[in-house]
């Protein structure tokens, strides 16, 4: 069961990532968990103050993905652990974006990130988000990674 548990959780923590990048709002939905009295779904993005409750996270989704042209994660260091009805991800986000409107190309960032998943009745779900900046010096050598760990 464990084995299979991990392999639901890892999939449905592709499909946030996913979601996200197509912009759909209703997928992005079915990943976060309803809230209940004694649990309600709690997000931080980058810069934010936390967010709590399912409305407040999915309006911030929306936002989102109303202003967000393009984006691609790129998912390294994901690492995944298992305990009774709960479960952690962690990764480091490679974000790719358009660059400025006065540039050409893409622009990258680098967001670690900790997703807690809760077995409900209706299976997995998204529970916690909490994305964190990862501040990157402009002259770092490409070929240093550019992640400390």
């Amino acid at each position: 069961m464990m084995k299979e548990d991990i392999e639901q959780i890892e999939a449905l923590n592709e499909a946030f990532y996913h979601a996200f990048e197509s912009g759909d709002l209703d997928k992005m939905s079915e990943v976060w968990i309803e809230d209940t009295d004694d649990r309600v779904a709690m997000c931080v993005h980058p810069g934010w103050a936390m967010l709590a409750g399912r409305s407040s996270v999915l309006r911030s989704w929306a936002l989102f993905m109303a202003n967000t042209t393009y984006i691609q994660f790129v998912l390294s260091d994901v690492r995944t652990m298992l305990s009774g009805d709960v479960a952690v991800v962690t990764c480091t986000e490679d974000v790719l974006v358009p660059a400025g409107t006065d540039e050409l190309g893409f622009a990258a960032g680098v967001v670690v990130a900790t997703n807690t998943f809760i077995r409900t009745e209706s299976g997995w779900r998204l529970w916690l988000h909490h994305g964190s900046p990862v501040m990157q010096d402009e002259d770092e050598d490409e070929g240093e990674g550019g992640h400390e760990q």
